[in-house]
């Protein structure tokens, strides 16, 4: 008879301050979150630094005064689905070829990503990446809508 081991899997939900000390907790709860999971290695790494590099763009490009930012991690078999939303649907994030004054985040994303892209919200934007736990694919950013 074949044994086969089962993968956590789950959704992780938090929102947040859209200030610099949200965008560090938030990765702190992120890394937290991979470890329950059991993801580790290479795989959570990408995972958290996509976390990271997620929650700064929404804090330092959609923020809104008073308006918090949201987390969203659901796990997969062989990935990790990262959602960061902010309230500032107008400002739509686009990797530059030669980024000015830093702007290297949205690069750094698409080298860990599958996928990424932006989606709208009611109010402001969901930027996601699907991270995968082994190997990787850069792809091109999908802009017109989320998985």
């Amino acid at each position: 008879m074949k044994s086969e081991t089962s993968t956590p899997t789950g959704e992780f939900v938090l929102r947040l301050s859209a200030t610099r000390r949200g965008a560090r907790l938030a990765r702190l709860f992120a890394v937290h979150q991979l470890h329950d999971w059991g993801v580790t290695g290479p795989g959570g790494e990408a995972v958290e630094l996509v976390v990271a590099e997620l929650a700064s763009n929404a804090v330092s490009h959609g923020r809104v005064p008073g308006r918090d930012f949201e987390v969203r991690m659901r796990r997969g078999g062989d990935h990790v689905r990262v959602e960061v939303a902010d309230a500032r649907g107008d400002r739509r994030p686009s990797p530059r070829a030669e980024p000015d004054e830093g702007g290297y985040g949205l690069l750094l994303v698409a080298a860990l990503a599958s996928a990424w892209g932006v989606s709208d919200r009611c109010v402001g934007k969901t930027v996601w990446a699907t991270v995968p736990l082994t190997g990787q694919n850069r792809v091109v950013p999908d802009q017109s809508a989320a998985l």
